[in-house]
């Protein structure tokens, strides 16, 4: 790799003023949409995402073009990385009169947030925490009926929002159309893409909140389930592989079969902090390979159905009626001609979280095969399970704007917050400097992301120490990500997130650690470091805040913390100079006529 020009890390002196402490903001409204997600109902349900869309989903499992095995790793003398089919819920903004072009059936359909069968993901969470399900089931009972608060198979959006969300509006602006942002855009709006790379026990619903979130402010996110042993457990079925070489004959007679989480061989606790062995990276590197042909077979899908084919791609779809894992609703509904043209597949955003994350930086150094992908955002980064640049390959870095979006738990991990800065310098070297942001939300943990803190926030409160509160935690997350894709993104495309009340997340001091003196009392022993935090005199924390708060804060401002009640810290941004550039090449670019997509370079 060349050398790399740090320079412009971190702003001029003159852009690094100290904003005033801010107390945390009331998260944004979330009123229940029913009788399943009223408080007195003991199930736990998911909150109403707070974008001016209503949000549809549907599932769809899809035979690879080209299935093969990715590593010599085996369990059982079987093959354990195997590109077999791919698994995705795709979230979207759905038609504003959602409620009216449904049937009565289909209203009552939403996706289950486990999962199914419930029965075997519970064994698969149970031996991903190496618990006996005898102590996993009570934690997982009162979520067995919780369901994302999303239409399967909703008529996609036809309108333009309003420009308002819900903290504005109120929830009636989901039911309304807005106009058109300029006489020259399109009657029908043209849909960015994502797609979600989840972490290490993750799947493609784990994270329904920030990909439901993203739907609800015009964006079409496809979350991918790995099948590379990272998840808990998942369920392949193999009826279009009944005679390929990578179907044993136990799994040709059942028509599927199920992947649970793979533990390392003599390491299992390679993802710890304080494993002396480190990460086996043999298996995590293969990992890795097999989860970037996913993305790669997943994009496909999404591109079949925009050109046309949507029809084509549900009638090879394999999770239909009596399929396992499936509902019996399959794709049934879904109007695929709306589709043609609605999705935009330059300008992608690659998203992930932890091992995800770790599996984004490495599609954005093989831009050969991801070249559709123009920028990206990455949560709470595994930095011991992400490969590192080659460096007899120069071409093999980032290129394209990053937002790196860490929790306070993993802040404190020092090895993986240097990485995550060594991704940040990379991205801004030279040649071809991209911009790059990296950021911490106060009070979260690795979790926080994710939909546990929000479906278990007495448990994360309790045992992690997390102590922001879980919805106003996803709503940082969420506007810090669109005000960075508001800036990186072409305008046309922009416009789909105008609803967004701007907080300059992006825009504030950078700071360092050595700014945040509190820090110190929040840092947890080192046995806990990346797991939890630490909140001092805990007791009175918990018996009387307001009390606590104020002490918290005198002693911080003696300390000499600039920003004690912060909610996030900055901790990198762009010159002006470098942003100003970046987009002005991309202006250029477009005024030329080539594609911005491929002019990262």
């Amino acid at each position: 790799m060349p050398e790399q020009d740090n320079s412009d890390l971190e702003p001029p002196l003159s852009r690094r003023t100290t904003s005033k402490p801010l107390d945390p903001q009331e998260p944004k409204p979330r009123p229940p949409r029913g009788f399943r997600d009223q408080k007195y109902v003991p199930g736990k349900s998911l909150p109403t995402y707070t974008g001016p869309y209503s949000v549809g989903t549907f599932e769809l499992e899809h035979a690879a073009r080209e299935p093969r095995t990715f590593s010599h790793i085996t369990r059982k003398g079987t093959p354990v990385l195997r590109l077999e089919t791919v698994l995705m819920t795709v979230y979207y903004p759905a038609s504003h009169d959602v409620h009216s072009s449904l049937t009565k059936k289909a209203k009552q359909s939403r996706e289950l947030w486990l999962g199914r069968p419930r029965l075997g993901l519970i064994a698969g969470y149970s031996g991903f925490a190496k618990l006996s399900p005898a102590l996993t089931w009570p934690f997982f009972v009162p979520i067995l009926f919780t369901k994302l608060p999303a239409y399967r198979n909703a008529k996609l959006a036809q309108h333009w929002a309003p420009s308002i969300n819900t903290k504005v509006g109120g929830v009636d602006v989901k039911t309304e159309a807005g106009e058109k942002p300029s006489p020259d855009a399109n009657d029908r709006p043209i849909f960015p893409l994502m797609v979600f790379s989840h972490g290490l026990g993750g799947t493609r619903t784990m994270y329904s909140s920030i990909c439901g979130e993203f739907a609800s402010y015009g964006f079409v996110v496809c979350a991918v389930e790995h099948r590379d042993g990272s998840g808990p457990r998942t369920y392949i079925n193999n009826a279009a592989l009944s005679s390929t070489a990578t179907a044993n004959a136990k799994e040709r007679k059942h028509g599927h079969h199920s992947v649970s989480y793979l533990f390392p061989k003599d390491n299992p606790w390679d993802t710890s902090p304080t494993n002396d062995k480190g990460v086996d990276s043999e298996l995590r590197g293969a990992q890795i390979d097999l989860r970037m042909a996913e993305i790669e077979e997943a994009l496909e899908c999404i591109r079949l159905i925009n050109n046309g084919h949507g029809l084509d791609v549900a009638k090879g779809n394999l999770r239909r009626k009596g399929a396992k894992g499936a509902s019996s609703h399959g794709l049934d509904g879904i109007e695929w001609q709306d589709w043609t043209d609605r999705v935009r597949m330059a300008h992608i955003t690659a998203c992930g979280h932890s091992f995800g994350a770790s599996t984004v930086v490495e599609m954005l150094r093989h831009d050969e095969r991801f070249s559709s992908v123009s920028q990206s955002i990455i949560y709470d980064i595994w930095g011991a399970g992400t490969r590192p640049p080659e460096a007899d390959s120069p071409d093999h870095r980032i290129r394209v704007p990053l937002l790196v979006i860490n929790s306070e738990a993993f802040t404190y991990w020092r090895s993986n917050f240097d990485l995550v800065k060594s991704l940040v310098k990379e991205t801004q070297s030279v040649p071809d400097p991209a911009p790059a942001w990296m950021t911490t939300i106060r009070g979260t943990i690795h979790i926080s992301q994710s939909d546990f803190t929000l479906l278990y926030p007495h448990i994360c409160s309790l045992l992690l120490k997390a102590y922001a509160d879980p919805r106003r935690a996803i709503d940082l997350n969420i506007n810090a990500s669109l005000e960075f894709l508001r800036l990186v993104l072409p305008p046309d495309l922009a416009q789909v997130s105008r609803s967004l009340q701007n907080e300059n997340l992006l825009d504030k001091a950078v700071a360092t650690l050595d700014d945040i003196p509190s820090l110190a009392f929040t840092r947890p022993k080192d046995t806990f470091v990346g797991a939890r935090n630490h909140i001092p005199h805990e007791t009175r924390y918990r018996q009387n805040p307001k009390i606590y708060k104020k002490k918290f804060l005198a002693r911080a401002k003696e300390m000499g913390d600039k920003e004690p009640m912060a909610e996030s810290w900055l901790f990198a941004k762009p010159s002006e100079a470098l942003l100003s550039g970046w987009l002005e090449k991309q202006r250029a670019r477009v005024e030329v006529g080539a594609d911005p997509s491929q002019c990262m370079t």
